[in-house]
């Protein structure tokens, strides 16, 4: 174990705070323990703790506590505050990063400290008018707190190191006003002039789009990739079903995130935007065996009825929907903002059984962030598929690109790292149930032309292409390069993932290096990112646990 003397060499970072009762300091400091995680040093319990250790008998009343401080302060010339800063990062079992100090009343105090620690104490001062303090010192005495307050706050500054409290502040780093401010304010300005947060530059999100009608195989990719993150995020509904090649059998998430199994150590995320199937979720959610430590789901998820479900079973036969919903809750979300409407708007929040799993999104990115964790944001369906920039009306009922993932999310893009967009090398959309017919496609082609020219068997082709969600058929289409560059532009794409080339050659199926794909691969792949503008980092071979070929730089 580290000594004290070695422990101090780590040079973890102390804030040191100051101001007279009622500024505010020990609610910043408490804020400031939660949000980083940072020791929390009360020189309150300090006092009390010495007092016993002196054998001096000491009443909980906030005059008796002012005296003996000052005794400590002649004593030691205020560094008991430093002795303790240097007893809480000998006692402590790993690395001391930051130490709140709450709270200093002498500028010996503070010099103590820093001469202990030079260039890592930060002082900083919060105060407010003194009529702002009266009134706060009052509400404080109502409040019948563990310490006995004296009769007002007049009598309370009649201690002299509390009545110079004050004048700290010019010796402060930092500087706070607390008045027409909320605990939070506080809390954010003293983080920001502290540095806390990670740096905005910081990018640490990872988007992984679908570039065409979805079933592009993100979920193959997602599970693949996923051993790299520490939080995994997922928005959209349960009409796109994200299969993964799961140890024993192929597995179809719905909702939670496709790498949910491939990495039990990372949180999962369902963020703002999504639409949710209560019992679809809570049935995957007991299927993959996630605890409610594990997962989060925002409070402003929207909840799909079973009234919903029966609004879109027209949809079905009239442009391939799978009907599961997700468009007529998102349109009942926007009507229903005045409460119109036959079914009241449900949110995951209003939802007893998904109560242990809620929390807000902001935060937990926001603390994922801080720790400089890395961030797997998955979308689901495809670029072609986007109410706005699909072929309307066989379309689905959100946007599907990456800046619409990453809003509904809740992320915004100056955190973005890279964009994975999936294609595979022959796109395919469900067919209409009632007459195959599902929307716009470039090329529509037969299935029975792709088995010959890859070498597959025709009917085990048509048995593997169905929908995940909805069982119809797949239509299928020569690979279409105009919707190549427009997805490519839409989504930003840095990076292509081409799956299903074994549609170009069955051979390609064992494959386990690029130089071991057939020629006819290797200069598809060229010409896909040359039209794309972007390389194709990853290469899927087949279904299957080890089927990604990775060339990525990053």
């Amino acid at each position: 174990m580290n000594t004290v003397a070695e422990k101090r060499s780590l040079m973890p970072r102390i804030v040191v705070l100051s101001g007279p009762v009622g500024s505010g300091k020990s609610t910043l400091a408490s804020d400031l323990t939660d949000r980083y995680g940072a020791n929390h040093i009360r020189t309150q319990e300090i006092i009390k703790s010495l007092a016993a250790q002196a054998g001096v008998p000491l009443p909980n009343e906030r005059k008796a506590l002012q005296d003996y401080g000052d005794l400590l302060d002649e004593h030691t010339d205020g560094a008991w505050v430093a002795d303790a800063v240097d007893k809480c990062i000998g006692d402590s079992a790993d690395n001391v990063e930051l130490i709140i100090v709450d709270a200093v009343r002498r500028l010996a105090q503070i010099e103590a400290l820093r001469d202990r620690y030079p260039a890592r104490v930060t002082h900083i001062h919060v105060d407010a008018p003194t009529d702002v303090l009266e009134s706060r010192y009052e509400e404080r005495k109502r409040s019948a707190g563990p310490l006995q307050e004296l009769h007002s706050y007049r009598d309370v500054a009649l201690n002299k190191t509390e009545s110079q409290t004050t004048s700290l502040g010019q010796d402060a780093d930092v500087s706070i006003d607390t008045d027409r401010c909320s605990s939070a304010d506080v809390a954010i300005r003293a983080a920001a002039a502290l540095r806390l947060d990670v740096s905005r530059s910081a990018r640490l999100v990872d988007v992984l789009i679908g570039g065409q009608y979805g079933s592009e195989g993100k979920g193959n990719i997602a599970y693949f990739m996923a051993q790299e993150y520490d939080l995994l995020m997922r928005v959209g509904g349960p009409n796109a079903g994200h299969k993964v090649p799961t140890k024993d059998t192929a597995y179809t998430h719905r909702l939670l995130p496709s790498g949910t199994l491939a990495n039990s150590r990372a949180k999962l995320l369902i963020g703002p935007g999504a639409t949710l199937d209560v019992q679809l979720l809570l049935k995957e959610i007991s299927e993959c065996g996630v605890e409610n430590t594990r997962l989060v789901i925002d409070p402003q998820a929207m909840i799909i009825e079973d009234s919903d479900k029966a609004a879109e079973s027209h949809l079905k036969s009239t442009i391939g929907s799978t009907g599961k919903g997700g468009g007529s809750a998102a349109s009942r979300r926007i009507m229903g903002r005045t409460g119109g409407g036959e079914e009241p708007v449900r949110l995951a929040k209003d939802v007893d059984e998904l109560a242990p799993y809620i929390g807000s999104a902001a935060d937990l990115l926001e603390e994922t962030f801080r720790r400089n964790g890395r961030v797997l944001l998955e979308g689901t369906q495809g670029t072609g598929l986007s109410i706005y920039h699909g072929h309307y009306p066989h379309v689905t009922s959100r946007d599907t690109t990456t800046s619409a993932t990453l809003a509904e999310a809740g992320i915004g893009p100056h955190r973005l790292r890279r964009v994975v967009m999936v294609i595979r090398t022959y796109p395919i959309r469900v067919g209409n149930p009632i007459n195959g017919e599902s929307g716009h496609m470039s090329q529509e082609v037969d299935w029975d032309k792709i088995a010959d020219r890859s070498g597959h068997d025709e009917t085990v082709l048509r048995d593997n292409e169905k929908g995940s969600v909805s069982g119809t058929k797949r239509r299928v289409g020569e690979f279409d390069w105009v919707q190549l560059k427009r997805a490519a532009n839409l989504n930003g794409a840095t990076d292509i993932a081409l799956t299903f080339t074994d549609y170009i050659d069955k051979q390609n199926e064992d494959a386990r290096r690029f130089e071991q794909l057939s020629e006819a691969t290797v200069n598809f792949v060229e010409e896909v990112e040359k039209v794309a503008g972007a390389p194709v980092s990853l290469i899927g071979t087949r279904f299957d646990k080890r089927s990604v070929i990775d060339r990525r730089e990053w």
